[in-house]
């Protein structure tokens, strides 16, 4: 028996094109060449929009960044990433295992410890660096807040300083400063202002009857670049088609979900599972609903800071 494959589409072509795909994805070992040489440092990079800080720009598999970028991260334990700083936001969101983020201020470092679905938007022209003290690696998703980023400008780094003193951010001796929301020290005070915990954030229902937790944009961290949020979207939830003026990208973490796109009448539609991701350009009407009998959670990174208008109604 002969089986026809009926053509796609010129929109669902264009929607498959925004699709990244943990299963066909592969982690870059050799991301970073700062790293090399140093198995300290040692970290592997899954990249989905943009090259999120590292120097390959060219790599085809991954989608085109307008105002952000978006990668994950693992790293093992016993490992670091030297201290250094960006011209731009930068974040980091923990989605398993235990992370320890140092931010460092003329040889002074605060440390968080950081969980699953915790989050910190590093400060422009702040030092900060990270490492993994627990027994379990780290997976995370870090997201630059432009779309080509200028390269890290690094501090505390081992071809430059002791090793002990790189893996301490650069902290003098005796110079560490555990993290306190209600701290009194300087660099305290503005980590609490970028740092969020996921059990502290407000939940925000939705009429169309989804759950947001506001990350990053109001309600959130203060920022004058991307707004960050997680939603949770219950089984058989979904809402009506929407437009922003600016790209948004939506991660699965867990469950599914079921993006669509319209356009001229038309509508396709993808299903993304655990790590999988879709990129909606600026202008074009999408929606998305869960039609798994699970909950579905989702990191969802919109590329304006500002309200961009959109009212979420029931689908």
């Amino acid at each position: 028996m002969n089986i026809r494959t009926l053509p796609s589409s010129a929109l669902a072509e264009e929607l498959a094109a925004h699709v990244g795909r943990f299963a066909e994805k592969q982690f870059d070992w050799d991301a970073f060449p700062s790293n090399a040489g140093f198995p300290e440092l040692a970290r592997a990079q899954m990249r989905y929009i943009g090259a999120g800080g590292s120097p390959k720009v060219g790599d085809s598999t991954t989608l085109k960044p307008d105002h952000f970028t978006l990668s994950l991260i693992y790293k093992e334990p016993g490992r670091f990433a030297a201290c250094h700083s960006h011209e731009i936001e930068e974040s980091f969101l923990v989605i398993s295992g235990a992370l320890v983020v140092g931010w460092e201020r003329d040889g002074e470092v605060v440390e968080v410890s950081l969980g699953p679905k915790d989050m910190i938007l590093n400060a422009r022209e702040v030092g900060h660096g990270f490492r993994v003290d627990g027994p379990e690696p780290v997976l995370m998703s870090i997201s630059v807040d432009v779309g080509k980023p200028l390269p890290p400008r690094y501090l505390y780094h081992p071809k430059d300083h002791p090793i002990e003193v790189a893996r301490r951010f650069g902290a003098r001796p005796g110079a560490t400063i555990r993290f306190d929301r209600r701290g009194s020290h300087p660099l305290q005070q503005l980590m609490a202002r970028h740092l969020i915990r996921h059990a502290e954030a407000p939940t925000i229902w939705e009429a169309a009857g989804f759950a947001r937790k506001v990350y990053v944009g109001p309600g959130g961290i203060e920022s004058t670049t991307c707004r960050k949020e997680m939603w949770g979207v219950p089984s058989r939830v979904g809402v009506q088609p929407f437009v922003r003026p600016v790209e948004d990208a939506m991660m699965v973490l867990e469950g599914a979900l079921v993006v669509g796109w319209e356009e001229d009448g038309e509508r396709v539609e993808v299903e993304l599972g655990p790590r999988d991701l879709v990129k909606t350009p600026a202008g074009r009407r999408h929606w998305f609903r869960n039609d798994s009998a699970g909950h579905a959670t989702v990191w969802t990174v919109i590329g304006t800071a500002g309200d961009d208008g959109v009212v979420y109604a029931a689908g």
